[in-house]
């Protein structure tokens, strides 16, 4: 795989897109206009703990711009996960393989239904944000674990050969289900203060309540039949460690005035623990605090 395209470079996409072009991969970000712009005047800068460098990258806002890639990284923001799919599906090389790099369970097949054709999902575990147009900044970690599919031995090489750590999962569902649990103890309550994960975890009441959300979550996981394996709240306790100085996605979301993806995080427990007949009543409360502030 030599060509790839990056459809939704946000942070996340910018950042794996960065590594494959520093890895000599020709790298076409699909982003907004003022991105876009960015990127053509002065390359995409990435800053890391241990560099600090333009990476040699094209930039596009049109999803036109996949055309010729053998690899799409899709890192849209979920809620337009089918509008961003039936965008790019026209251009989309026949054999191209497709892996989504989004929060949620459910955007692989989500996005595999808009294109009628094979979707691998990765679980995502870095801290990036956009320092600016242009600009990504990675704060630490950075790995992958993604499922079994036609493209998965490629997708290992390409990654490997990038100096990104990648793993194969045979559970994927499982570990995209523990992301997604992460997401449901920190993201909310990191929109919701405005705090970083390590300054979070320190507040009165706060790693009860995150331990309770923890707990709803896993009871709708194996109400819907979803086999977890670990200690998710060790799991989740070791992010406050790992990286402190993070804020979530949705705080940086809630900041910038931008809608969030709470609805595909706390949003999906409670949808589907409805479903299911399971109470979860800490992940309403944070999705209706989250949706309220969103609306300010």
């Amino acid at each position: 795989m030599r060509k790839i395209a990056v459809m939704g470079a946000g942070a996340v996409g910018c950042y794996y897109g960065a590594m494959l072009a520093r890895a000599g991969r020709e790298v076409t970000l699909i982003a907004r206009p003022q991105h876009v712009e960015a990127v053509r005047r002065s390359g995409l800068r990435l800053e890391t703990r241990s560099f600090d460098e333009r990476v040699r990258v094209q930039a596009s806002a049109d999803p036109q711009a996949v055309r010729g890639a053998e690899l799409v990284l899709f890192s849209v923001k979920s809620p337009d996960t089918e509008n961003a799919g039936a965008a790019m599906a026209p251009y989309v090389e026949r054999d191209a393989a497709i892996l989504t790099l989004q929060n949620g369970v459910d955007n692989a097949e989500r996005l595999a239904k808009v294109l009628g054709r094979e979707v691998l999902a990765a679980a995502v575990y870095t801290a990036v944000e956009m320092a600016g147009p242009g600009h990504v900044k990675h704060h630490g970690r950075g790995e992958l674990v993604i499922g079994r599919g036609a493209a998965t031995d490629a997708v290992v090489r390409l990654f490997d050969g990038a100096g990104v750590p990648i793993e194969v999962s045979d559970n994927i569902a499982g570990v995209m289900w523990a992301k997604l649990i992460a997401n449901c103890a920190y993201n909310a309550l990191s929109a919701i203060t405005q705090l970083p994960y390590g300054r979070l975890v320190q507040g009165a009441g706060i790693p009860e309540v995150m331990r309770d959300a923890v707990e709803e979550c896993l009871a709708v996981a194996r109400a819907a039949g979803v086999r977890m394996d670990g200690d998710l709240h060790e799991a989740v306790r070791r992010i406050a460690q790992t990286m402190p100085a993070q804020s979530s996605s949705t705080a940086q979301d809630l900041a910038r005035g931008k809608p969030t993806e709470i609805d595909h995080l706390n949003g999906v427990v409670v949808r589907l623990g409805s479903a299911h007949g399971v109470p979860t009543p800490v992940n309403r409360t944070l999705l209706a605090l989250v949706k309220l502030l969103e609306k300010d």
